[in-house]
């Protein structure tokens, strides 16, 4: 192009970077997949130009925590996300992933993605190959799934911890998955598929993904009375194994367990004085996944989000289901299976605490494939700006920007990522800080949030007020590598 000219100019929009640095007033230039150019850009003309006067121009959100493995496949055009702002997910969270487990239904939680029908890619190099030939609209960072590794090698037998042969297996398909452009592996010790994991197993397995310059994520072994030594387990993961770690949805679940966040985060920031550890949060105080009778139990109530027997019951409290059935709640729950269930367990001050807390990234951990999802799938990142950062003030919106940008693109390794700078990719949203907020609930999960007025993907947009944007051929999304930054503490 010209000098002078570019393809797309958005025109004295409020700039915040991704950096956490003060927003400032400027125009944006991008030229292809990159920006060209930030600054006072009076004399420059685009192809096409856009008025950003009054609004936030901003990198696009890196959704750090999420189980679109097999969205991404099966709805590329991916509007739960991209309606948001959300321009990268980091997918094969909670040792969930679809590669390399073949032939076979998968246990829960891994049936969160599907049945044996998806469960069909026998590496992700396998995965990687279809994702590339049909891209979806936004990015992708993939991680190996320690569960998934468990149930492809152990036949069937997860009750109890790995063989040694049986670990050097797992080690092997982790490596064929870092060699495939997997970013680390992730753990879901609470689970089934995990629990009798003992932490030496993962530290085998992470030793060989830091070997690849990898990192760990994990839903740790106990988010409830045992948070603690979870917390130190993971600790002595990354210590052990040399590598970077995240805390997965950080909370503290469970009534008797509420305030103890400040217990955890103040062990956390200890830690990250002499180790990388790092962590993700969705603000609200219900979780939701697979439907387990050890949750309910502990759980003030619980929505039905899917049952396979009883697709009807979708949206239902449990016990409601429950009394019309006639029954105790644990046989509803028996009855119901396989399903999964939303569950209202975490307190709104230990919650707030966790946003607040220095660096904590937002991930959504919304569930794409439940028939009445929690509303976390569509409103995770307006809820931040909307109500936590413009309403409550309890972060900046730089702050909260940077939790959502930067932090993340350098906490997972992605480079040319989520900071707004000439060079960087041109993964651009541009929103009314004003009106930005969620619209989805509890009651009606499934509506986009307000005030996101456009979202680009590597210079092409995918989102335009209030709706996606048809492609003109292939989609703009890429599976993104990891490159490892310096070990930093903290």
């Amino acid at each position: 192009m010209n000098p002078d000219t570019c393809e797309l100019l958005l025109r004295s929009g409020t700039v915040i970077d991704g950096t956490g640095a003060s927003r400032r007033t400027a125009d944006v230039a991008v030229d292809g997949d990159r920006i060209s150019a930030i600054g006072r850009l009076d004399a420059m003309r685009g192809a096409r130009e856009v008025d950003a006067r009054g609004l936030v121009v901003s990198p696009g959100f890196i959704d750090a925590h999420t189980h679109d493995d097999r969205a991404v496949l099966s709805d590329p055009g991916m509007a739960c996300k991209v309606s948001q702002g959300v321009t990268t997910v980091v997918t094969g969270n909670c040792g969930v992933s679809l590669a390399p487990l073949t032939g076979r239904e998968p246990p829960p939680p891994l049936n969160l993605l599907g049945g044996e029908d998806w469960y069909r890619f026998p590496t992700f190099a396998a995965y990687r190959e279809e994702l590339e030939g049909s891209p979806p609209a936004l990015n992708v960072a993939m991680q190996v799934g320690h569960s998934a590794l468990r149930a492809k090698v152990m036949d069937g037998r997860l009750d109890r911890p790995a063989a040694e042969g049986e670990i050097e297996r797992m080690v092997e398909l982790a490596d064929e998955g870092m060699r495939a452009g997997c970013i680390g592996f992730s753990t879901g010790l609470a689970y089934p598929p995990a629990r009798a994991a003992p932490t030496e197993e993962v530290i085998a397995i992470a030793r060989r993904v830091a070997a690849r310059g990898g990192m760990h994520s994990t839903h740790m072994r106990d988010e409830e009375g045992g948070v603690l030594d979870s917390v130190r387990e993971t600790m002595r993961i990354g210590r052990e194994a040399g590598l970077p770690v995240v805390i997965s949805h950080h909370k503290c679940a469970g009534r008797e367990n509420w305030g103890g966040t400040r217990e955890t985060l103040a062990l956390i920031a200890e830690a990250q004085a002499s180790q990388t550890i790092d962590l993700d949060v969705y603000p609200y105080v219900a979780g939701s996944t697979v439907l387990l009778a050890e949750i309910v139990a502990r759980s003030e109530k619980v929505i039905v989000s899917w049952s396979e027997p009883f697709p009807e019951v979708a949206g239902r409290l449990l016990d409601d289901v429950a009394r019309e059935w006639g029954c105790g709640v644990a046989e509803a729950v028996g009855r119901l299976q396989p399903a999964g269930g939303i569950y209202f367990m975490m307190d709104e001050e230990d919650l707030a605490r966790i946003l607040a807390f220095p660096g904590a990234m937002i991930g959504s951990d919304g569930l794409p494939h439940d028939v009445f999802p929690h509303p976390r799938l569509w409103g995770t990142f307006p809820r931040v700006l909307g109500r936590y950062a413009r309403d409550e003030g309890l972060i900046g919106l730089e702050d909260a920007v940077h939790r959502m940008t930067g932090k993340p693109a350098a906490v997972f390794g992605l480079p040319g990522r989520g900071e707004l700078r000439e060079g960087a990719y041109a993964d651009l949203v541009v929103f009314d800080p004003d009106a930005i907020t969620d619209t989805a609930t509890f009651e009606d999960p499934a509506r986009p949030a307000a005030g996101v007025r456009a979202v680009f993907v590597n210079g092409r947009e995918v989102w335009a007020e209030g709706a996606a944007v048809p492609s003109a051929g292939a989609a703009p999304g890429r599976l993104l590598r990891r490159e490892s930054p310096a070990d930093r503490p903290g």
